[in-house]
């Protein structure tokens, strides 16, 4: 943890922490920390500051917080995107989050199995969010929503979600070069690994996305998000 995530239910008063969870424990044995010693602290949802350490017991270490600092800006991103591979899933989630992703919508596609759909670790989605928070330093949750059919989604909702935007979908088999440095809010919809089927990729153009690539190479999902959003921010 490079910040340690508090919400109001820690505080036994106005300026005092009480953790007795894997906080304590990771304060204690990873960060070592001993009394007087300032961490990086902040609410979620709130603002960061610092907390100094005034008393460590068995299980249990309470700090005198003060948190006066904004969290680092989000991308102006939404991510719309096809539902990987449960043994994936963590991964990926963390590591948006940690790059300041604002908004994940994950979707159905062709060549999503449906098994995807029942994995236990969709309810685990909020913890995985936390722990790119807690990597990348920053207090405000990515937003993540769950959309199981694809075409309603796409014709009935993604055009508002994307309104005021530039809408990309990422895809192997297009001439168009992906831009560069572009210093606008996007929607940016990607599928799984080998794309989007065409009929997905001509759903998403008639609502006015434009299809991009990153060249012939076929990548695994994981890669392909971490260089489109270094390419495009």
């Amino acid at each position: 943890m490079n910040i340690i995530l508090m919400t109001s239910q820690d505080f036994i008063d106005e300026s005092t922490v009480r953790l007795s969870d894997e906080r304590a424990e990771h304060i204690i044995r990873v960060h070592q920390a001993e009394v007087g010693r300032c961490l990086k602290v902040g609410m979620i949802d709130g603002l960061m500051g610092e907390g100094e350490v005034i008393s460590i017991e068995e299980g249990s270490v309470t700090l005198r917080v003060l948190c006066d600092q904004r969290p680092p800006k989000k991308l102006p991103l939404t991510v719309v995107l096809a539902l990987p591979r449960p043994k994936m899933l963590r991964r990926i989630i963390q590591n948006l989050s940690s790059l300041g992703v604002s908004k994940l919508v994950l979707i159905n596609s062709y060549r999503v199995e449906k098994s995807y759909w029942q994995s236990p670790l969709l309810d685990q989605i909020s913890n995985y969010v936390q722990l790119g928070l807690e990597q990348a330093v920053d207090t405000v949750p990515m937003v993540v929503e769950l959309e199981k059919r694809f075409k309603p989604f796409v014709e009935d909702r993604l055009a508002s979600l994307a309104e005021g935007t530039v809408g990309l979908v990422a895809h192997p088999y297009v001439s168009g070069e992906c831009p560069r440095d572009v210093q606008q809010p996007l929607t940016l919809a990607i599928g799984p690994e080998g794309g989007f089927i065409e009929y997905e990729v001509e759903k998403l153009q008639e609502i006015g996305f434009q299809a991009v690539t990153l060249g012939a190479r076929i990548q695994k999902v994981e890669t392909v998000l971490s260089q489109l959003i270094g390419r495009l921010y």
